[in-house]
């Protein structure tokens, strides 16, 4: 694997927690002093899956903030905004089911924002993502249906944007604008979705430059908010690609087997559980078509994918890293959650 180190390497707090840690976020900033993540845990031992707000103090301290959220089944996905001027967590289950809580600033207790919403999906919900703004969700399975809930008035208003019935399965879904949104699902397909326009998909691709790859899965998708028209994917064997809707057919590859010329190196071998542009650097090539992006796999690689560079190794560990995010305050700032019941918070210089 070509992977090269940062210079300096990133300060790194690994924080225990002794839960599995299924998904985790920075929580938007509501204090000038504190800052606070909301955490997807799993207690193995009494079988109870929860959502906590934990208090990341500059002391290299990770404490529980508030009485821990119960779950009816483990989060598949897990995403935070700010609503109505207070953060907003959303959070779908492997029970198919999807929860919208609201964290109070005065005591930080995790509130059902609205009443659960059950039966979204037929077995589990794969992604759940919350608009800019934190009232509209999309939620997507692989079932095949495709949900819109929206926030208001104390409940979930929910409409089914599509139904495939099972013959399609989505994995993976983002938001582009208050009316348009990119899912991704197996064959490394993506479709783009305008709710202006109900009915289905208004386009589609299927990355067929992957040789032998009609299998792979996109489990993670990101756009930019200055360039809404391509869709960064990341899935199955390491793979990462963009999508540029002005030119449908040529797929951007930074990486993946069996992508032939123009891929420059393999940044992991394994599944690509979660892509995002890195907000925090600018690229190093002028030319570039696409902007420097951070991943985290299965195989324990937290790294940073640039085109045309030899991938940045930031975290390498003996677990799978399943999530990440950046402090929307200070982007160089990383929290990632450890499959060994830990998380990594990542200082850049």
């Amino acid at each position: 694997m070509a992977v090269t180190q940062l210079p300096p390497s990133p300060e790194i707090r690994k924080l225990p927690l002794y839960k599995y840690v299924d998904g985790v976020r920075w929580l938007p900033p509501f204090s000038a002093l504190d800052r606070y993540a909301v955490i997807a845990s799993f207690d193995s031992d009494s079988d109870t899956p929860s959502l906590e707000v934990h208090s990341v103090s500059p002391s290299k301290a990770l404490a529980l903030a508030s009485a821990p959220a119960p779950l009816p089944s483990r989060v598949s996905s897990l995403k935070s905004a700010s609503f109505a001027q207070r953060p907003v967590v959303a959070a779908s289950t492997r029970a198919g089911s999807l929860h919208v809580m609201a964290v109070n600033p005065m005591d930080l207790s995790i509130e059902p924002a609205a009443a659960a919403s059950e039966g979204l999906h037929a077995g589990g919900a794969s992604c759940v993502d919350l608009a800019d703004g934190g009232s509209d969700c999309v939620s997507v399975g692989e079932d095949g249906r495709v949900n819109l809930v929206s926030l208001g008035e104390g409940r979930l208003r929910k409409a089914r944007v599509f139904d495939a019935n099972g013959l399609v399965s989505y994995t993976a879904a983002k938001w582009a604008s208050p009316s348009e949104f990119a899912t991704g699902g197996y064959g490394f397909s993506l479709h783009w979705w305008d709710r202006r326009t109900p009915g289905g998909p208004v386009s589609q691709f299927k990355c067929d430059r992957i040789q032998e790859k009609a299998s792979g899965i996109v489990h993670s998708i990101d756009i930019h908010p200055s360039r809404k028209h391509t869709c960064l994917a990341g899935g199955s064997s390491g793979t990462i690609f963009a999508w540029d809707l002005r030119r449908q057919q040529q797929p951007i590859i930074l990486s993946g087997v069996g992508m032939g010329e123009g891929v420059t190196s393999l940044v992991s071998e394994s599944e690509i559980w979660e892509i995002q542009y890195d907000r925090s650097i600018k690229p190093s090539n002028v030319g570039s078509r696409m902007l420097p992006v951070m991943i985290c796999s299965e195989d324990g690689i937290l790294a940073v994918v640039e085109e045309g560079k030899e991938p940045v190794e930031l975290l390498a560990e003996p677990c799978a890293i399943n999530s990440f995010d950046f402090d929307p305050q200070k982007p160089s700032e990383v929290i990632c959650s450890l499959e060994w019941e830990s998380i990594a918070i990542l200082s850049r210089p």
